[in-house]
């Protein structure tokens, strides 16, 4: 971290330096001006020490880069062009496009400056400090400073400042900056909170489970600020691109000026004149800056919703998939089972069958019978339970009230001889039998999150899918109802992970565009590693989360929706500035060629569009 404030401002105080010399420059420049007629010599010295005062770092970048592999680059060629205006007495010329170019550099930073701080603004999550309980007082430390097991309060409208339980208290939090969701969340004792949430009621006291540098607010912002180096293919091809056209237009522009004397019948100076404006107009600027602070917007405009990018290659190979496949529980659905029916077959009320199901189950660990303990709702009173014993893979006996109470599946009703109606429906039944005598059956159901029903055909409509795809380790017919339900394209159920990545695979090979997967367990990560895009939930497991290209941090699997739009509006943003830059570029080059336009149209071509650009890329975080 201090290493980086450091670098930060050293490149601060270079800047400020950088701008004292070219204003004392451009004073001399303009002086010279006016002393134009009076000494020649004078003047020419003058004109001198204002380009090296405004230029002396556009020169030694273009000398020190002559040794590196990016030794073509936008200082080389306006070094070539500028010295060159000099040396055929083209002072005022060559000194004011190097100062022109100056302020243009000036304007074009403090562009992607101005837009670089309004999404790292908005997506600033991490507290400034900590109030930590310290020998029964509260000090206001550095959160960095925090350590595991420390408690610390947060006060009304305070971020927290590290990932922790509530030991203390309860409140509602603002988790719109993780989740991108308005809603307040309601928390208590015992419940975790994650950094970055603010506390919008009561005071709370937080115990510390992880260290500042792992939160989930730094985790956030490291993958934020470390995207950039993951560059997308346009990034790659525009660097590629550069590499070729920069020596090309230098060995152009020389060819302007050693030939045209010759064909067309100019003077030599003419010809040279036209030749520098050529390498003017040549700088790539737009192209090198607009280009990756687009993609960059558009992981910001991503992040401002609560969807995490990992890199700028992740978002352009978004915008290109047409075929999303799918894990079921934890992603399309909430992954936590109800008891969404009760056929009852006995003279007892609902509620009665339901308080001996949950008496029964009351010491399991299964995953069901904790389903079936939270939809009762109820304390258990275990004295009614005298005997209670767990049959492996059937179900559970108890003796409840002096009965004796069955509860499983329907092989244990099979087992004890006791007749069932079957129930064929999409969920887990549990079977229950009293004294023998069967009594009826509860349906346990994992419910679909919100918009799932209208996830499919918003995917389709709105973000050009073609192909929606179901795979789930569940069984082939509750796999196909909920397909059904859902109507997505294809369904695969009975999967183990490995089955998973055996069909992405196919789809991968099935079609020429990409293909993207969402999931949230461990058992998917395999699959995650395997698609184009990955796509995880933000409340999954932390091995599918670190395996994933894209974080959906609410667990909310519709807003893929909203991260296709972006990735397409990003593309297509980016693709305008290519097309724009070098469509300027190409007409201007030909009219300096020609001799038809000047230095002026030629810094137009260059930090004119170049602004233009940038101001083009950032309307993608006005994306709604």
């Amino acid at each position: 971290m201090s290493k980086c404030c450091d670098h930060e401002h050293e490149e601060e105080e270079i800047n400020k330096t950088n701008i004292i010399l070219t204003i004392l420059g451009t004073i001399i420049f303009i002086a010279a001006i006016f002393l134009n007629t009076l000494n020649e010599t004078a003047t020419i010295i003058l004109y001198i020490i204002s380009y090296i005062l405004i230029g002396y770092d556009i020169v030694f970048k273009a000398i020190s880069h002559l040794f590196k592999k990016d030794m073509f680059d936008e200082n080389l060629l306006m070094t070539i062009a500028t010295i060159g205006a000099l040396c055929i007495g083209e002072y005022i010329e060559g000194v004011a496009v190097l100062l022109l170019y100056k302020i243009g550099e000036y304007l074009q930073d403090k562009a992607v400056d101005t837009s670089k701080e309004k999404i790292k603004s908005a997506i600033d999550i991490r507290a400034k400090y900590a109030n930590v309980i310290k020998n029964g007082k509260v000090e206001k430390v550095d959160p960095e400073t925090l350590k595991i097991g420390d408690i610390v309060v947060v006060k009304n409208g305070e971020k927290i400042p590290t990932d922790g339980v509530i030991s203390k208290g309860n409140t509602r939090l603002d988790t719109s900056s993780l989740t991108g969701e308005s809603i307040p969340k309601d928390v208590a004792e015992n419940d975790e909170v994650l950094s970055g949430m603010i506390n919008l009621g009561e005071v709370i006291e937080i115990k510390v489970i992880k260290a500042f540098e792992d939160s989930t607010a730094s985790k956030i912002l490291d993958l934020i600020e470390n995207a950039r180096e993951s560059k997308s293919k346009t990034e790659n091809f525009i660097t590629k691109f550069s590499k070729i056209y920069t020596p090309t237009v230098i060995v152009i522009a020389i060819l302007i000026a050693m030939s045209f004397p010759s064909i067309f019948g100019i003077g030599f100076a003419d010809s040279l004149n036209r030749a520098l404006i050529f390498l003017v107009v040549s700088c790539p600027c737009a192209l090198v800056i607009s280009v990756p602070l687009g993609f960059f917007v558009g992981m910001g405009s991503c992040s401002k919703k609560g969807i995490l990018i990992k890199g700028s290659n992740y978002l352009d190979a978004l915008s290109s998939v047409d075929t999303v496949a799918f894990d079921k529980t934890g992603t399309l659905t909430k992954g936590v089972f109800k008891i969404t029916k009760i056929n009852n077959k006995s003279d007892m009320s609902d509620d009665e069958i339901l308080e001996y199901l949950a008496l029964c189950e009351s010491y399991s660990n299964h995953y069901i019978a904790k389903s079936i303990l939270t939809s009762y709702g109820k304390e258990i009173d275990k004295e009614r339970i005298k005997e209670h014993s767990e049959i492996a893979g059937h179900g559970i006996k108890a003796v409840i009230d002096g009965k004796e109470v069955l509860a499983g599946n329907k092989s244990l009703m099979d087992n004890q001889n006791i007749k069932v109606d079957v129930e064929d429906t999409v969920g887990t039944v549990i079977y229950i039998a009293i004294d023998k005598k069967y009594s009826g059956n509860v349906v346990l159901s994992d419910e679909l999150k919100d918009n799932v029903l209208e996830l499919s055909n918003n995917l389709k409509k709105i973000c050009g899918i073609k192909n929606t795809v179901l795979l789930t380790g569940d069984k082939e017919n509750v796999a196909k109802k909920v397909a059904e339900e859902i109507k997505f394209n294809n369904v695969y159920g009975e999967l183990l992970p490995q089955d998973k990545v055996e069909i992405v695979e196919k789809l991968k090979h099935g079609t020429k565009k990409k293909v993207a997967f969402v999931g949230d367990g461990i058992n998917d990560s395999p699959v995650l590693a395997c698609a184009d895009v990955g796509i995880s939930m933000g409340n999954g497991s932390d091995i599918a989360i670190d395996t994933s290209d894209i974080v959906l941090m609410t667990d909310e699997p519709h807003k893929l929706v909203e991260c296709i739009k972006i990735s397409k509006k990003t593309k297509s943003v980016v693709i305008q500035n290519i097309v724009f830059a070098l469509s300027i570029k190409v007409i201007v080059l030909v009219l300096s060629a020609m001799g038809i336009s000047t230095m002026w149209e030629a810094i137009f071509a260059d930090v004119g569009v170049s602004l233009l650009a940038i101001f083009n890329s950032i309307r993608i975080f006005k994306i709604k």
